[in-house]
């Protein structure tokens, strides 16, 4: 057990430096959990996925909000319209297979992933978005779609959060991850208090996983706020592109 303990606290800590930059821990840590414990109950591995990863988020928030003003304006709207929109989405996996989805958020990927690498200065300073009119309406509805999209599929979240802020709203790179960790924090906290109430976790796996993932996000942050918007796009661009092989690899399977 202490080596399967190992593995899955160096995962963790990945898994924290990854989504503490532009998301996608869970592409990490996922796997890890169903390769370690592959006859746990899928519920229970996704719910200790969620401690871990509500310990590293939480870390990367506090860590980017002690550094940098985070903008309430644009984060705060819609992290808490992503509550509600992330419980819709997990209440909607009941009636719609999430697979179906999957060709449609490949493209998406694609074209994010296309328009962020022909755009080098996308995202390296704060600019104008294309949002006109109330900031914070249009921020909620992008909380909203967004954590429906995460309680319902999930993969690309945090790629999808950062583009967002920085295409609609107008923010750096930086600004925009900061951003996006106060959505995930919420979505997460949300998912965490499912699983808790419904199937439970495993805590001491989930709380040595907390632990790294906690020491991952700190220096994911760090390194964030260190190398600023350019080390940003480069993440996104890795996470995207690992996402689209994913994706593509499960739709011709």
């Amino acid at each position: 057990m202490e080596i399967e303990l190992l593995l899955l606290g160096c995962g963790a800590f990945v898994a924290g430096f990854v989504d503490a930059v532009v998301g996608g821990g869970g592409l990490i840590q996922v796997p890890l959990l169903l390769a370690v414990f592959p006859a746990a109950p899928i519920a229970v591995l996704f719910g200790t996925n969620k401690l871990s990863s509500v310990a590293g988020t939480l870390t990367a928030t506090l860590h980017y909000g002690r550094r940098i003003r985070i903008p309430k304006s644009i984060a705060v709207p819609a992290a808490l319209a992503a509550l509600p929109g992330a419980a819709l989405g997990a209440a909607t996996v009941s009636f719609l297979p999430p697979g179906t989805v999957r060709p449609l958020v490949l493209g998406l990927l694609i074209i994010v992933g296309t328009y962020t690498w022909l755009r080098p200065d996308f995202g390296r300073f704060q600019g104008h978005g294309l949002v006109l009119g109330s900031v914070k309406t249009a921020s909620a509805l992008t909380g909203f779609g967004l954590g429906f999209y995460d309680g319902f599929f999930g993969p690309g979240t945090g790629s999808f959060l950062v583009f967002a802020f920085v295409r609609l709203f107008g923010l750096d790179m930086v600004h925009a991850s900061a951003s996006a960790k106060l959505v995930n924090l919420a979505t997460n906290v949300s998912a965490l208090a499912f699983f808790l109430l419904h199937q439970g976790v495993m805590w001491k796996v989930g709380l040595v996983m907390a632990g790294a993932n906690v020491c991952g996000a700190y220096l994911g942050s760090h390194m964030t706020l260190k190398h600023g918007s350019g080390f940003v796009r480069w993440m996104l661009l890795a996470i995207v592109s690992v996402l689209v092989v994913k994706l593509s690899w499960d739709l011709l399977r």
